[in-house]
This record gives structure tokens, sequence and C-alpha cells, in this order.
């Protein structure tokens, strides 16, 4: 039988990046967005705060784009501060990349196994799903859902009992699937 597990985003992750005050390394999002007109071109950020002073510092999301071809449904969600719009930015790949910026996920996000009754088969099949793209240790997502240390998970692995067609050593953020047996 093959159980499901599913890794989702608790809350919104910590933004890695140096504040110019503080210089502390880490940013909350809060959600909210600032647009700010200048004739027919829009330039529109994601408001962050500094977790070491409170500090506001800005995301760019829109850059000098003519109003005309912005979807008004997306300008609608920046002006009514939409908290899944302001979640789909951040892990967006193009916005991570203008902004030099990368994402903490330490504590953002929880694992569902939806329940713990296969924890005492012999065989245990899983498959792994990611809602959000949250990089994370298979060694570890395996210990929390199978109730094991990491320890013990690693020694699986070197002794074969622990299998999966993906490498478990390394930070995966993409659908997987493993077999341990006991």
């Amino acid at each position: 039988m093959l159980n499901i597990w599913v890794v989702m985003p608790a809350c919104l992750p910590l933004v890695r990046r140096r504040c110019h005050t503080c210089a502390s390394e880490r940013f909350r999002a809060n959600g909210k967005f600032r647009v700010n007109a200048n004739h027919k071109l829009l330039d529109a950020w994601l408001l962050l705060l500094c977790t070491g002073c409170g500090e506001t510092a800005k995301l760019t999301v829109l850059e000098r784009v003519n109003v005309r071809s912005i979807q008004p449904a997306l300008l609608d969600r920046m002006h009514a501060n939409d908290p899944v719009l302001a979640a789909e930015l951040l892990q967006d790949p193009g916005v991570q990349r203008r902004n030099r910026i990368a994402l903490d996920w330490d504590g953002a996000w929880r694992l569902d196994t939806g329940g713990s009754n296969h924890l005492d088969q012999e065989v245990i099949d899983v498959s792994v799903r990611f809602a959000a793209r949250i990089p994370i240790r298979p060694v570890r997502l395996i210990a929390d859902g199978c109730g094991l240390s990491r320890a013990e998970v690693e020694r699986l692995i070197v002794e074969g009992k622990l299998v999966s067609a993906v490498r478990l050593g390394g930070k995966l953020s993409g659908d997987f699937t493993f077999t341990l047996k006991r």
C-alpha cells in the first residue's frame, strides 16, 4: 500500500538578505505591497521587515511596467495585499534572482503523513509530494515521518533497508518515493 506524505508551507519563509541598518541576515515578509504609479508606468514592491530592528525593505516585483500590460486581477491582488500572492512571488525564481535573495524555510513548513497507521508495517512505500518548492533533506523528512532519529535513518540507508530512486543525501524540493523495510 502506497502512503502519500505532503510537505506544505506552514507560514511565509524568512528572506535571507542583509539589513543595511543592523546587519541582520533575515527579513520577514508581512504580505503587504506598495504600488507606485508614474504617469503610465507602474512600480510594485513586496515589503519586508527586518527581524532584528524592524527596518522596512522592498523586493522589486514590477519595475517601470506599462499599466496596460499588467493584468487587472494581479493589480487588484496587490492593492488588497493578498498573502497568497506574496507567497507565490517569494517562491518565484525570477523575483529571487532579480532581488538577489534566498529563502530560509526553517520552521516554515510541516509534514502531513496522513496518520501513524503505517509505522507498524514491515514494508512501507511512501510517495512524498511537495506543495511548494521547499528544499529539505530527505533524511530529515523520513526521520520525522517515521518517528526515527536521523542517525537511524542513515544506518537504514547504509544497510540497504531504505531505498529510493533519488539520492537521499542532499536536499530535495521535488517529489520522490522511497521504500523502508524493517
